[in-house]
């Protein structure tokens, strides 16, 4: 099955609620080599402004790959996961993550381009706090292989 044209325009629905722990935000700052203090330590963070702890620029990632599953999972989708690859990545906040954030994530698909019987798919996850306000979009684009014979 190739993929499906008609992705383009689907909306899918909000993610459940995310909680931003402390813990999760220095575990993922350690994992991507953040170092700065406002990641890692409260009090410096509160120094430069921030409620708490600072999540690095590509923590948003947990809550899009959240979004993302919901894609993946679409029977009609012809998105096989074993000939699929995390082609390209983007972010656009409106304010850093910081711990304690409750953050939900919806997800669009905004375009299909076709190459050689592969098919790159961009989609945009809209990230939002729990009062509704934008935190960051998140832009992906993956890389679906041709089928087996396929170009």
């Amino acid at each position: 099955m190739a993929v499906n044209q008609e992705l383009v325009g689907r909306e899918f629905p909000p993610t459940p609620p995310y909680l931003v722990g402390r813990e999760k935000v220095r575990e993922f700052a350690r994992a991507v080599f953040a170092d700065a203090p406002v990641h890692l330590d409260v009090e410096a963070a509160r120094a430069a402004g921030f409620a708490d702890v600072v999540a690095p620029p590509t923590f948003a990632m947990v809550i899009q790959d959240l979004t993302l599953q919901q894609l993946l999972g679409e029977p009609d989708s012809g998105i096989v996961l074993a000939r699929t690859i995390h082609a390209e990545q983007r972010f656009a906040y409106t304010r850093p993550i910081v711990a304690g954030d409750e953050l939900t994530g919806r997800l669009s698909v905004t375009g299909i381009r076709m190459m050689g019987g592969n098919a790159m798919i961009t989609s945009a996850a809209e990230i939002t706090d729990a009062d509704g306000a934008h935190v960051v979009t998140a832009t992906s684009v993956l890389l679906v292989g041709a089928e087996e014979g396929a170009q």
